[in-house]
């Protein structure tokens, strides 16, 4: 399960796209999403700790993702590449060993 902690702002329209973002992704990977005040004690030192000049910042598994704006495309490539093995979506196959050989020529 990927931890989110979105530090947003009262009237930011960016915090609330960023919010419909999360809700939407949340029906395709697994997200625990704590959202907190930019201007709270706890909102403060995440600012200055991350370096979040302005909400919404948007922290994965405590790591900085983005500020200012949470884009959904982005987002998504960037959860499915750290999507736990074993979480029950079938296995890619394989790949093909590439070879400029006809099919049935021996090989050396």
């Amino acid at each position: 399960m990927t931890e989110m902690i979105l530090v947003t702002e009262p009237r930011c329209g960016r915090c609330d796209r960023a919010k419909e973002v999360l809700h939407h992704l949340s029906a395709e990977f697994e997200l625990t999403v704590t959202e907190i005040d930019f201007s709270s004690d706890e909102g403060r030192r995440l600012a200055i700790e991350h370096a979040i000049p302005v909400a919404p910042g948007l922290l994965l598994d405590g790591v900085l993702f983005s500020c200012g704006e949470v884009r959904e495309d982005r987002l998504r490539m960037t959860l499915a590449s750290i999507r736990p093995i074993g979480d029950g979506l079938p296995a890619l196959p394989p790949p093909a060993p590439h070879s400029d050989l006809p099919e049935g020529a021996p090989r050396s």
